[in-house]
């Protein structure tokens, strides 16, 4: 192998995950890497998984059977206590930001430190004026949540997400709720803080033009499977119907049994052939 070869390492592998809600399979073989310093961006429509998926990367739920491993360890076989460490090298920004209204945004963006360090409270103050300041808050450490714009939300957010220096950096849905310049700013900084941080980053959302705009690759799912993982270009140019559609925004056509939607409705069973 030559010496100036960059050697990728993947720092999120999923291999063959299979997830139920009760009787109904929601993942389905679901297999993919995530190397390091990249942005995957994970899309589909409105029940595709994509959001299910998250879930279980984060380690909120335990798989029906499969594999989930990040930075090199499978998180279906940590206990609670192993998971809580892992956590320490992740940042997560949830889709309305989360933010506590009765903290300050200050306050908010020191909680993981308050829980995961025994860092003292000056300290903790200054680290978080400073990320602060890195998503352009920079003075609004005082203010509640409630005085903020849904933009300034989500920064708060992610300043509270990456206050830590995250290897991993999730984000579900960060352009939900957004005008359209509000969103354009925050994809600009996705991108400064996976350059300043190099971190890894992962974003769930439907947002074609937040898509086109930030990710490396992405993962098309459908009805828990997935479609293609690749570039920009190599989902845009994909001659999958399903995709296409996906872009293109077309309706997906759907069959419905009015005699089967009754009976599900008043708990009947369907009648044998």
């Amino acid at each position: 192998m030559n010496s100036h070869e960059t050697i990728i390492e993947p720092v999120i592998e999923v291999e063959n995950l299979v997830t139920h809600y009760g009787n109904t399979r929601i993942l389905n073989n679901v297999n993919m890497q995530v190397n390091s310093g990249e942005i995957m961006v994970i899309m589909g429509g409105s029940g595709s998984g994509k959001s299910t998926l998250l879930r279980y990367l984060l380690g909120l739920h335990v798989p029906t059977s499969g594999s989930i491993r990040l930075l090199g360890h499978d998180i279906t076989e940590l206990n609670a206590k192993e998971m809580h460490e892992l956590r320490k090298s992740m940042g997560v920004s949830f889709q309305g930001g989360a933010l506590f209204n009765s903290m300050t945004v200050g306050e908010n963006v020191c909680l993981p430190l308050r829980e995961h360090t025994r860092l003292d409270e000056n300290t903790m103050q200054i680290m978080s004026r400073m990320k602060l300041s890195v998503v352009n808050l920079g003075g609004f450490e005082n203010l509640m949540p409630s005085q903020l714009s849904g933009g300034m939300i989500k920064r708060a957010a992610l300043a509270r997400a990456v206050i830590m220096d995250p290897k991993l950096l999730f984000f579900d849905e960060p352009s939900a709720g957004l005008d359209p310049v509000a969103a354009a700013e925050l994809d600009d900084l996705i991108l400064r803080i996976r350059k300043a941080l190099n971190t890894t980053i992962v974003v769930v959302t439907h947002d074609l033009d937040s898509t086109f705009r930030i990710a490396d690759r992405i993962t098309v799912l459908d009805r828990g499977n997935i479609l293609m993982i690749g570039t920009v270009d190599e989902v845009r140019h994909s001659d999958n119907e399903r995709i296409q559609s996906l872009l293109n925004r077309e309706a997906r056509h759907v069959e419905i049994d009015a005699d089967e939607y009754l009976r599900e409705l008043t708990g009947q069973k369907s009648k044998p052939l």
